[in-house]
């Protein structure tokens, strides 16, 4: 029996117990994670700062780029010729133009450093919604944990409440003692907080569900197909982690980035290129010189830059982009390793929920036929009331794991597939658009535009 198929008859075997809250409109799994998805704003977050280090492209490949500006000055100029005293007014105009032409290569390895931060963005915005992911899913189990638990604290408040009347009722006729009514009692009195426990845990995971999701809970249902997503083995889930993992392909993208910034610091130890040029109207009146009207001219100008000594400043560059090359192959190693224990542990829990779920539903099997044996002895003066409460509690007990064992082990397949980098809106079928940054990047990579953005951008709050 595969995985999936065995989580589908964990969800089922939750489902008999009688506890789940289920309703003709009940609100799926999936249904929540596409809600999620959609709406909440920390995914929404994520996709902005893609975009933001999308710019960072068009900013580093401006450097290669002319720059034009209109420049205008007007002076005023006087002094003395022997006894006569002059003065006259200036004023230019004119279009400037500037232009690095070759930078040994330093802008080419500045925009590669850009588009490694971008993909680092990327695999932080997969990475982000994998959490929104797994924390919706966390709030959704603990809604329908709790709320089992509502309902079996429920049962044992009101089992217990009948063992204090029928412990009252034995010692009225003689059959039974004060000891026995108070040891119903107290059992019942600890029913009633465990269940106003319960209560208070149902009411937080409610409030942790709407945060995440954007709504309300309303009759949940813990069904989930799996489909291909839970791999057949660890070895399996491994692979797809060193794949797939957004926190190791991110890693990886740190060192394109890295090695790219060790390239941009080796070439500032080259020659640089430029042309610049200027050309506009000069309006004088007469003055000093004598001479007044307009003016046209114009200058173009070819410079060499070879840097010689910078106080240090270019050496200290490339030593520190090296050491960040070799701490960034460090971090993509501790990454895979991390990721690696991700799914080993995720995949022992997985393990370990199915068969803590197969004991607790021997044990409830068990201690229900007990607790049954236990009443019928008591009825007849061969079990004493304590007995009676103990096979309760032991039974409540199991009923606590099995109910704990189900939670956990959907918990941990989604443990699994976000470790193995599948926790997506694609992988999980969610019927709702893909939230993407490619096609604002590829546009930041072709535009010239300086004065218009590249799409409508919403209008912040505090300025409306």
């Amino acid at each position: 029996m595969n995985f999936s198929t065995s989580l589908r008859m964990s969800a089922t075997a939750v489902a008999l117990i009688g506890m789940c809250v289920t309703g003709v409109q009940a609100e799926s799994l999936k249904a929540a994670l596409t809600a999620a998805y959609a709406h909440n704003p920390t995914i929404t977050s994520a996709l902005y700062s893609v975009k933001v280090a999308s710019e960072n492209i068009a900013l580093r490949k401006s450097a290669l780029r002319p720059n034009l500006g209109v420049s205008a000055s007007i002076s005023d100029t006087f002094g003395t010729d022997g006894h006569v005293f002059a003065n006259g007014q200036t004023a230019q105009t004119g279009l400037a133009y500037n232009q690095t032409l070759f930078d040994n290569h330093k802008t080419d390895a500045d925009v590669e450093q850009a588009r490694a931060l971008v993909e680092v963005a990327n695999q932080s915005l997969r990475g982000t919604e994998a959490s929104v992911m797994l924390s919706v899913v966390q709030a959704y189990m603990n809604i329908i944990l709790n709320t089992q638990l509502v309902t079996l604290t429920t049962d044992t408040q009101q089992f217990y409440q009948s063992q204090v009347k029928a412990a009252q009722d034995r010692q009225n006729i003689g059959e039974g003692t004060k000891i026995d009514v108070a040891q119903a009692q107290a059992a019942y009195a600890n029913a009633v907080a465990a269940r106003e426990s319960a209560v208070a845990a149902l009411q937080s995971a409610q409030a942790s569900y709407a945060h995440w999701v954007g709504h309300k809970a309303h009759n949940l249902s813990s069904d989930f197909n799996y489909g291909t997503l839970i791999p057949t083995s660890v070895d399996r889930a491994v692979s797809l982690a060193g794949k797939l993992n957004p926190t190791v392909l991110a890693a990886r993208a740190s060192i394109r980035a890295a090695e790219a910034g060790a390239d941009s610091a080796a070439a500032g130890f080259g020659p640089t290129v430029g042309l610049s040029g200027a050309v506009g109207p000069t309006f004088s009146t007469p003055g000093s010189s004598g001479s007044s009207g307009v003016q046209l001219g114009g200058t173009v100008k070819l410079s060499l830059s070879v840097p010689l000594y910078a106080g240090g400043a270019l050496g200290a560059a490339q030593r520190q982009a090296n050491l960040s090359t070799i701490k960034s192959n460090l971090d993509a190693q501790a990454a895979l390793d991390q990721a690696t224990e991700q799914v080993v542990t995720a995949w022992s829990s997985l393990q370990n929920a199915a068969a803590q779920i197969e004991s607790a539903k021997s044990a409830v099997d068990a201690g229900q036929l007990a607790l049954d044996g236990v009443i019928q002895e008591r009825d007849v003066g061969q079990k004493t009331t304590l007995d009676v409460l103990n096979a309760e509690a032991t039974l409540t007990t199991s009923k606590e794991a099995l109910i704990g064992a189900s939670a956990n082990r959907v918990l941990a397949a989604f443990n699994l597939i976000a470790a193995t980098g599948r926790l997506t809106a694609r992988d999980l079928a969610l019927r709702t658009s893909t939230k993407s940054a490619a096609a604002y990047t590829a546009k930041v990579e072709d535009t010239w535009e300086e004065l218009h953005t590249l799409e409508p951008l919403p209008r912040p709050a505090w300025r409306r």
